[in-house]
């Protein structure tokens, strides 16, 4: 018991790693996005501001009274790009290591992207008023980065983005305020505007706490999925692994009752030597690909693929009360579905099937570092010596007396073939054809 625990624990604990690393990894990806949009919106400033000077100088002379003060701009908004691209280039490395990026950088870097639109509000009131340039488009810029800040997915980020942009914006109006004689209406004015600054802050913040949990439940998801899927090769269909993740199914060995199918290709080999390698996967992927249908619908998986042939399981990992009747019409659909594969190629090719219903050992087996889901006992045994019987009696599929005595009336069309010596047993069994 205690080592069943350890091995829960180290389970968790493998899982949590994974989840933590995969979040990591998604929340440095927006990060770059984010990156990605401040390049993009610091090319585009410095686009503008060049079409504004060749197109219409007189603004430049009114805005930054001459050219030196644009210059100043330039220079800003060039050292944003290099910096912005510089921490582009920090992202991928982490992204790479799959290491976080420090939270203290994330926070120096949210008060030097802010700080930004202040510095340049301060050239503009130095060249052109305090009014004026109060009341121009830079105010307007911190909304930028209270926006982006959103893909950071992190509400206090968010929130400590809103309140750099809108402390600064505040400090810097009642600084330089030029309001009318008592200045109350404009004070009145830039609190308003920065608390609407502050609050889009928290509201980014709120916006990128919720996109985080749907990126935490989406990569719980999909780790529980790979999970299934890990545990049950690629061979479980979409339905059988949504199943299996609502009903929490254990790995742990248990005993279940189960039935197990062999299938085989008879003569594959024979047919696959006049063949090119290609056509002998083409040909048996095409076949697989239809009966492993016809398994999915039957609520049945595939275990193992065996070279030509694959074993297939009624009852587990999911508990069927019916299993025995599934599987018997997962082999009735079989056979219907090679005669009419076989009709359409010029490579018929001819399955046995053997069917047995009893108890087994259900479980993930294997080393620590690479395990598999599978069934251990003599019910897997016996299901592959009736299959190979079909050499013996030219049969196609042939079920034992469990599964005869589990179909009921469902199976009075099954044909006794009498008591059997079988290999590896002492004593004759009863074995039944189904047509």
């Amino acid at each position: 018991m205690v080592g069943f625990a350890g091995r829960k624990v180290r389970q968790h604990a493998a899982l949590s790693e994974d989840f933590e690393r995969e979040l990591t990894r998604e929340v440095l990806r927006t990060e770059l996005l984010r990156v990605k949009a401040l390049i993009m919106t610091g090319c585009v400033i410095v686009i503008f501001l060049t079409a504004t000077y060749l197109i219409d100088p007189v603004i430049v002379n009114r805005v930054w009274r001459g050219t030196e003060g644009m210059v100043r701009e330039y220079t800003l908004l060039i050292g944003f790009i290099l910096f912005e691209v510089w921490v582009h280039s920090q992202i991928k490395r982490n992204l790479k290591l799959d290491q976080d990026m420090p939270v203290i950088r994330r926070y120096i870097g949210a008060v030097i992207e802010t700080s930004l639109p202040t510095i340049i509000l301060l050239l503009q009131i130095h060249s052109m008023g305090a009014g004026p340039a109060l009341g121009f488009v830079l105010p307007m810029v911190y909304f930028i980065f209270v926006i982006l800040s959103t893909l950071r997915l992190d509400f206090w980020l968010s929130t400590f983005t809103g309140f750099v942009a809108a402390a600064e914006l505040l400090v810097v109006a009642l600084y330089y305020n030029s309001a009318s004689d008592t200045g109350e209406p404009l004070v009145y004015f830039h609190v308003v505007r920065s608390t609407i600054i502050m609050i889009c802050g928290v509201l980014a913040g709120a916006v990128g706490a919720r996109l985080r949990r749907q990126f935490a439940a989406s990569i719980i998801a999909a780790t529980a999925r790979d999970r299934v899927t890990n545990l049950f090769g690629q061979h479980v269909s979409p339905q059988v692994v949504e199943r299996l993740m609502a009903a929490e199914a254990t790995t742990a060995g248990d005993l279940r009752r189960v039935a197990v199918m062999f299938v085989d290709f008879r003569g594959f080999t024979a047919g696959a030597q006049s063949r090119t390698p290609q056509e002998v996967v083409d040909r048996l992927d095409g076949a697989f690909a239809v009966l492993v249908d016809i398994l999915d619908r039957e609520g049945g998986i595939v275990n193992k693929f065996l070279g030509d042939g694959f074993l297939a399981l009624f009852g587990a990992p999911l508990e069927a009360s019916d299993a025995a009747h599934r599987a018997v019409a997962a082999g009735r659909e079989m056979l219907i579905a090679m005669d009419r594969i076989n009709a359409e190629t010029s490579w018929p090719l001819r399955i046995g099937i053997g069917i047995h219903f009893g108890e087994v050992v259900a479980g993930n087996i294997g080393s620590p570092r690479r395990k598999e889901y599978t069934v251990i006992g003599d019910t897997v045994n016996f299901a592959s010596r009736l299959e190979s019987l079909n050499k013996e009696f030219g049969s196609q599929l042939l079920i034992s007396a469990s599964v005869r005595e589990a179909l009921g009336d469902d199976g009075k069309d099954a044909v006794s073939l009498g008591e059997v010596k079988v290999r590896g047993y002492e004593q004759k069994v009863a074995v039944y054809q189904l047509g």
